[in-house]
């Protein structure tokens, strides 16, 4: 399992959603699961740019986690873990052993906003948008420090340029941490 860290608008669900379908992979996104879960109280949290309670979603997370690992199958976390409360949860509970590394896709926040007007999502009000990269500034460091004590390879890469070359980028990662082999290009 790896996990797949960027601000809102870094490309982080894309280059999941691109991993997984070129290697058979589940492509595991909290917000995607939270929006598909129809909870109308989690909806309007996150209309608001809030966060769904940190219980709500490591539990969401666990499950959906848990049933792909008795599969057999490969995971890439997007957006999970979110804050530090999170990522001790992953340590606390065990979940880090299914951890093979974490790569923090790194965009200046010019280009975010650009990618985020093209997507026009109906939560990614300018309001919201500021609230998640805040949150996402203040917890990366202490969520990254939590999950490298514990062991996990934390390796940040350039977000910035076309989709293919960021996902040969990530590609990398991996062929270094022998997640693909050097044949799978």
């Amino acid at each position: 399992m790896i996990i797949l860290f960027g601000a809102a608008g870094s490309g982080k669900s894309v280059q999941g959603q691109t991993l997984a379908g070129k290697y058979d992979w589940r492509w595991m996104s909290v917000g995607q699961l939270l929006r598909d879960c129809n909870d109308s109280e989690m909806n309007e949290i996150m209309k608001r740019g809030e966060l769904v309670p940190d219980e709500f979603v490591v539990k969401m997370m666990h499950s959906e986690m848990m049933k792909e690992v008795e599969k057999g199958r490969y995971v890439i976390l997007d957006g999970y873990p979110r804050d530090e409360w999170q990522a001790k949860w992953i340590i606390e509970n065990g979940d880090d052993k299914y951890l093979d590394g974490a790569i923090v896709i790194d965009v200046n926040h010019e280009e975010l906003w650009h990618r985020l007007e093209e997507r026009g999502r109906v939560d990614d009000t300018r309001e919201a948008i500021e609230k998640r990269w805040e949150i996402f500034e203040q917890s990366i460091y202490s969520m990254t420090e939590i999950l490298g004590k514990k062991g996990v390879k934390v390796v940040h890469v350039d977000g910035v340029g076309a989709i293919g070359e960021i996902t040969e980028r990530i590609e990398n990662v991996l062929r270094e941490w022998g997640i693909i082999d050097t044949q799978n290009r």
